[in-house]
């Protein structure tokens, strides 16, 4: 993408609403405006950043054996009524009535929709196991929107839902989901750290949600060191091999870690060595949770199970705030300069800097190397626009992407491309000819 055709509308001071970096980061980067209170539309920048970290929820959750599907926006209020909670949920459920007077709601979330569908064409468990997933707008009329789409009213979650013949079942398709949401965020170069938690509204009694460290975090979290010490990268298993999924869940909740409405000080000193205890500030980008009977009871959703006798269904429900991530991605890394993207989620890999648009040879030797990097499966931003060297610079640090290859006279006399990681500053000049290779096998994990 060359940037002189590229909108991109970057403010040169820091909005004054903005609180937290990420806030203010995405509104001086041009991701996102605000249209109301909570709500934003995201522009180009920020919408393919949404669109990477949407691609890898869906490519691990149907690794993980779920289904896609699509629920609308707004929902009957019958549904909820059904299972109890219309009255339940408060002010945050945004109630609306149709020109019939028809009672509606726009939904938070989907679990009565989804059991009542599940209740209408599932009969018999041969139809079982089935998980269920979608990625969907919600909205939820928050008392003080802030901090960006950290805390909108209207949000991009992927949610999705299990539904089993027993309990054992159940409790597999929930540590299928925990296994997945490790990789999840892993592929995402994130740690997101599985805590035990409060099931809050949803109900039910087993319930964990992933954090990530960052000092703006809503939650104060106290953990063991060893979580940072492992390998997050690798959870290649059989998510039909009950024993391994189950391992893997148990190694990590072996792992003290806990919000401050669960943790216990005195396990905390007696599990943890003094050396290995952690404190700190963490962001909820994903909650998982099992509830078993509790909408499948009042909705109807039953099964006849092989001994002739029909049975309820064993539910679960499985959250990803994907708008949400975008904030706390930017939370958990960026400096004074800008944005530090994880390269899977950058919302390009790499940044071209034309150094003195108009002189020929500069100009030549960008387009060939453009031409090079985007035949390498690379996504490039191209700074060709006329402004000074110093303007360029800090954009593309405010940005945030990856890496940048900077090309100048000089550089071109003596046959040679700059090559910066943004991430750690480090600098070095590479030939013209090698830039490419170079660029392709920094990056090879994120184009496999």
């Amino acid at each position: 993408m060359r940037l002189s055709r590229y909108f991109l509308p970057v403010l040169r001071e820091d909005p004054k609403e903005a609180e937290i970096a990420s806030h203010r980061l995405m509104l001086r980067t041009g991701m996102i405006r605000q249209e109301a209170a909570g709500i934003y539309s995201w522009l180009p920048l920020g919408f393919r950043v949404l669109k990477k970290i949407e691609n890898i929820v869906r490519r691990e959750q149907e690794r993980a054996g779920s289904i896609e599907m699509l629920m609308p926006t707004i929902q009957p209020a019958e549904l909820w009524k059904r299972s109890g909670r219309y009255d339940d949920y408060g002010k945050e459920m945004l109630r609306i009535a149709d020109r019939k007077e028809h009672e509606l709601l726009y939904g938070p979330t989907n679990e009565e929709m989804i059991t009542d569908i599940v209740a209408r064409f599932v009969q018999s468990y041969k139809q079982l196991p089935l998980n269920l997933f979608h990625i969907q707008w919600k909205f939820r009329d928050e008392i003080r929107p802030r901090f960006g789409v950290m805390r909108g009213r209207e949000f991009l979650m992927k949610d999705g839902y299990s539904f089993d013949l027993t309990r054992e079942d159940g409790e597999h398709a929930y540590n299928k989901m925990f296994v997945s949401y490790l990789r999840t965020f892993a592929a995402m170069g994130l740690k997101a750290i599985p805590m035990r938690a409060e099931t809050g509204p949803i109900g039910g009694n087993l319930s964990h949600e992933f954090l990530i460290l960052a000092d703006t975090g809503e939650s104060q979290v106290y953990f063991d060191a060893a979580f940072h010490e492992k390998d997050w990268s690798t959870f290649e298993l059989d998510y039909d091999d009950r024993e391994a999924v189950a391992a893997v869940v148990r190694e990590f909740t072996s792992m003290y870690a806990a919000t401050e409405e669960m943790h216990d000080p005195e396990r905390f000193e007696r599990e943890v060595p003094e050396g290995r205890r952690v404190s700190g500030r963490g962001i909820e980008v994903g909650h998982i949770f099992f509830f078993g009977e509790k909408y499948s009871r009042p909705l109807g959703a039953k099964v006849l199970g092989p001994d002739g006798n029909e049975h309820y269904l064993q539910c679960g429900s499985y959250g990803i705030g994907v708008s949400r991530l975008v904030g706390a991605i930017i939370e958990a890394g960026h400096d004074e300069n800008g944005i530090i993207w994880p390269a899977p989620v950058a919302p390009f890999h790499v940044g071209l800097i034309n150094l003195r648009q108009g002189d020929d040879a500069t100009d030549a030797a960008c387009e060939r190397l453009y031409e090079q990097l985007s035949n390498a499966g690379l996504e490039v931003l191209y700074d060709d626009t006329g402004e000074r060297a110093g303007e360029k610079f800090a954009r593309m640090d405010l940005i945030g992407l990856p890496w940048q290859v900077i090309i100048g006279p000089r550089n071109v006399k003596d046959g040679m491309a700059e090559i910066k990681d943004r991430a750690t500053g480090a600098r070095e000049n590479v030939p013209l000819e090698f830039v490419a290779s170079v660029m392709t096998e920094r990056l090879a994990a994120v184009l496999s």
